[in-house]
């Protein structure tokens, strides 16, 4: 038989197909269409054949893919991994197991010195303040120091819970449903907002005055709760609940059988306050008596000698003066405080400077951390010595605590990679990837990394979107440890070759992790390290975001390695039909 007689270039079979003889593809008829070398007319005739013929289509099939390997190979940049680096990658994956244990024992570490050495001191002294664990939620939420009206937030959220519902349903049968489908979505939601609006408004129980100038006048007496939105207030009256303060200046001359909560600019306390101040206020001057406690964040702090607190007082100031009574302990962070008066209690503070004069009755011990030793009178009479201990100012690189710290943190890293590689393995896979793209990397983390907060700050001002805007928050901030680790894990496959494989990717990660931790150590310059490290992470996680989500295109290529049948019209190798 003649190549004539022979089209497909491969020796004649003896298989029957409709009656005749059909011819099996050969090894360089099958290169040669793959290579796209063949004519038309030939490549028609292949294209034809493979569809009948299963042997010639498992042959097509595998020289294609190997075609498609050495191609690979060939546009292979990186040189070959040595053997030397390969035997260790090898001997690494296999002790793999006790990197992870030692990895994990270093994070409990840091957890339990992060406890003991961080938390521990201030939930003691929060404690001794008032603010013990079991206070604080009661306080928080069940008492309401901050917002007592909880009733009155539990209505709006079904309110705003039912109409987002609402709108959703909406949104959503508009678009998938009918028409008649969508209509009675309408109306449902249309019941649901009516529901919500009838709903009892308990939030007006709540006393609530507004003015430019608001007054509780002497013999007046208020049953509950009461909020006042003013630029002057005064309080001469008695209030049977909590005081919530947003004015400019306010006198509480009264007697308040509640809380007082003050925003500011300038709070005295001359009256008699049954439960406790907390006054976040520019200053604030007590000449009252206050049963419980006192915590203020403000400028300038006074308890004037007649004024009177029977509980602890914890002050975060610039000037604190003490001339007056506690009852227990005074806990301050303040540049210069002087204690004139009597505190039964324990005193711990920090900050510039401590003058105790020669009036103070301190029946405690005091605990003193500054910068200068406190200067005592000689008539002071105090219950025990001052433990003073002095601030030193020397760089973080000088102690040996940081070095520690930083050991630990890269276990926190490793772990935290760990995790995320075990979670997200094909993302992670292109996040990876996508730091190689240096320019868009660079680009989109720069706006990623000013552009998310502001946004969530703005959607943090409206109350539907007060969720979502914290949520993004904490997402970004996730995003910027996240960052140094894909970065890390790209350093880890420079160092011991290209990996496509999760196990040999994350130890990989955990070596590049210890490098870029290294280099952010680095005096002078591994703040600007950090900060392009995670400049450039946090763009490659959001370019994998961005191409995740883009659409898929109309278009999609038949499966590899499977011959799709020519048309009449197909030109291939570049030749032109006449």
């Amino acid at each position: 038989m003649s190549d004539k007689d022979n089209p497909l270039g491969g020796p004649p079979g003896d298989v029957q197909a409709g009656g005749r003889a059909m011819q099996h593809l050969d090894e360089m008829a099958c290169l040669l269409y793959i290579e796209r070398q063949l004519d038309r007319g030939r490549a028609q005739e292949v294209s034809a054949h493979t569809q009948e013929c299963n042997e010639c289509r498992t042959l097509l099939r595998a020289m294609e893919r190997e075609s498609r390997l050495l191609t690979r190979a060939m546009l292979e940049e990186d040189e070959a991994l040595p053997l030397r680096l390969a035997q260790f990658q090898e001997r690494a994956r296999k002790s793999l197991q006790w990197i992870w244990g030692l990895a994990f024992g270093l994070a409990a570490t840091g957890v339990y010195a992060l406890y003991t050495d961080y938390i521990a001191p201030w939930q003691d002294q929060l404690a001794k303040a008032g603010f013990g664990s079991t206070s604080m939620l009661n306080l928080l939420i069940f008492q309401g120091a901050f917002w007592k009206g909880w009733q009155s937030v539990n209505t709006l959220l079904e309110v705003v819970a039912m109409l987002t519902l609402g709108g959703f349903g909406l949104a959503f049968f508009r678009r998938r449903l009918r028409r008649g489908s969508a209509a009675l979505a309408l109306v449902l939601t249309g019941f649901c907002a009516v529901g919500a609006l009838l709903m009892p408004p308990t939030a007006l129980a709540q006393n609530v005055r507004k003015g430019d100038t608001t007054e509780v006048r002497s013999g007046e007496t208020i049953k509950g709760d009461i909020f006042i939105f003013s630029h002057h207030t005064r309080i001469d009256g008695t209030v049977d609940g909590d005081v919530y303060l947003f004015t400019q200046d306010a006198n509480v001359g009264g007697h308040v059988k509640g809380d007082v909560i003050a925003f500011t600019q300038s709070l005295r306390v001359t009256g008699d306050v049954d439960g406790n101040v907390r006054s976040f206020t520019n200053n604030l001057t007590v000449t009252g008596n206050v049963t419980r406690n006192v915590l203020a964040f403000q400028e300038i702090l006074n308890l004037d000698p007649s004024g009177k607190v029977g509980g602890s007082v914890t002050a975060f100031a610039q000037s604190l003066n003490l001339d007056g009574q506690v009852g227990r302990n005074l806990l301050f962070f303040a540049q210069h405080a002087t204690l004139s008066g009597a505190v039964d209690g324990k005193i711990d503070g920090r900050g510039e400077s401590l003058r105790i004069n020669g009036s103070s009755k301190l029946g405690g011990p005091i605990h003193f951390e500054g910068e200068n030793a406190p200067d005592v009178a000689s008539d002071a009479k105090l219950a025990s010595p001052i433990d003073f201990h002095k601030v030193v100012h020397k760089p973080k690189y000088e102690e040996g605590g940081y070095y520690v710290w930083q050991v630990i943190w890269i276990a926190a890293f490793v772990l935290f990679g760990l995790v995320l590689f075990q979670v997200m393995p094909i993302f992670s896979k292109e996040a990876v990837a996508n730091v190689e793209h240096y320019g868009p990397s660079f680009g989109l983390g720069v706006l990623v990394f000013f552009g998310v907060p502001i946004a969530a700050l703005i959607a943090c001002a409206t109350v539907v979107g007060l969720f979502i805007g914290i949520s993004t928050f904490f997402l970004w901030y996730a995003t910027l440890y996240y960052a140094q680790i894909v970065v890390g894990a790209l350093v880890g496959q420079w160092l011991l070759g290209r990996t496509t494989e999760i196990w040999p990717l994350i130890g990989r990660m955990a070596v590049g992790v210890i490098i870029v931790r290294l280099c952010t150590t680095v005096p002078h310059v591994g703040g600007w390290v950090k900060f392009g490290v995670m400049l450039w992470g946090t763009g490659a996680i959001s370019l994998a975001l961005y191409r995740r989500f883009q659409p898929i295109s109309a278009g999609i290529p038949g499966a590899p390695g499977v011959p799709t049948p020519l048309g009449p019209n197909t030109t291939i190798g570049g030749a032109v039909p006449a």
